[in-house]
């Protein structure tokens, strides 16, 4: 993409979730409303930061699991992000240098970094698909896809702080439904989610009444709400819980912090 049409479709002047993640993760490719929007969000939940990193944890301790337990050597992220340290390619062909990844997003900052995201080992391979997952036809009927993924064995998809940007709930369960029925038997599903469920609940009702600036553009979602993208499959113990009390580390110093956002792992009989 050249630096013209990035400018064309790049809207600086709108809160972008992929931009304030990356600010809240310390990054540098956000702009002023993605701050001005993660600072008024910030203000009201002082832990989002501590959050971002930790649901970050949690997508890499999930793929060594993936990688490493469940032997599983394609992965389908979608919601991808923008680049930073240990993406998921990294994680896993650390591990398994013969691991495939497939990115998708519809971001087109996400698209100008791509190539941060396309950084294989020799013996494995990525690829960045432009798309929405609101169309899974659309990523699954991709050549980029087709290329890399043998749909025939087991996948591992990824919807990691993804589905709270689809409010409706009938949608959102059925987008997972139709992405993970295109998949084998064995294959995984890797979901993270906000919730309100463990904030005190005046803070609840600002998030909920949708009038924070720039907060507008995610749902939370309870654990009852949350288990149902797992539907039909079989919880990895143990099961869903905050990203930080999904499996830690052994070796931290500290016990997991408190944060409001669902993890869990699954695997489809």
């Amino acid at each position: 993409m050249t630096a013209e049409e990035l400018n064309s479709r790049l809207d600086t002047t709108v809160a972008n979730p992929a931009r304030r993640y990356d600010y809240w993760l310390g990054g540098k490719d956000n702009f002023a409303a993605d701050r001005e929007s993660g600072d008024a969000i910030e203000a009201v939940y002082p832990a989002i930061r501590t959050a971002a990193v930790e649901n970050r944890m949690f997508l890499r301790r999930a793929v060594r699991y993936l990688a490493t337990e469940a032997g599983i050597r394609q992965f389908l992220d979608i919601g991808t992000g923008l680049p930073t340290a240990e993406n998921t390619h990294q994680v896993a062909q650390e591990i398994n240098p013969t691991s495939r990844i497939v990115y998708v997003d519809n971001d087109p900052l996400v698209l100008a970094h791509a190539r941060a995201l396309l950084t294989s080992q020799p013996a494995g391979r990525t690829a960045y698909i432009e798309a929405d997952l609101r169309e899974p036809a659309e990523i699954f009927n991709a050549e980029e896809l087709v290329d890399i993924l043998d749909l025939r064995e087991p996948v591992a998809l990824l919807l990691v702080a993804v589905m709270h940007f689809v409010p409706d709930d009938e949608q959102a369960y059925t987008v997972v439904k139709t992405l993970t029925n295109a998949l084998p038997a064995d294959s995984c599903l890797v979901v993270s989610h906000a919730t309100y469920d463990f904030l005190p609940a005046d803070i609840a009702d600002v998030f909920t009444a949708k009038s924070l600036p720039g907060a507008g553009d995610f749902t939370g979602r309870s654990r009852e709400q949350f288990l149902r993208f797992f539907d039909g499959l079989d919880l990895i113990a143990p099961g869903a819980e905050m990203v930080s009390q999904w499996r830690p580390e052994s070796s931290s110093a500290s016990p997991p912090k408190p944060v409001s956002v669902y993890g869990a792992v699954a695997r489809k009989p």
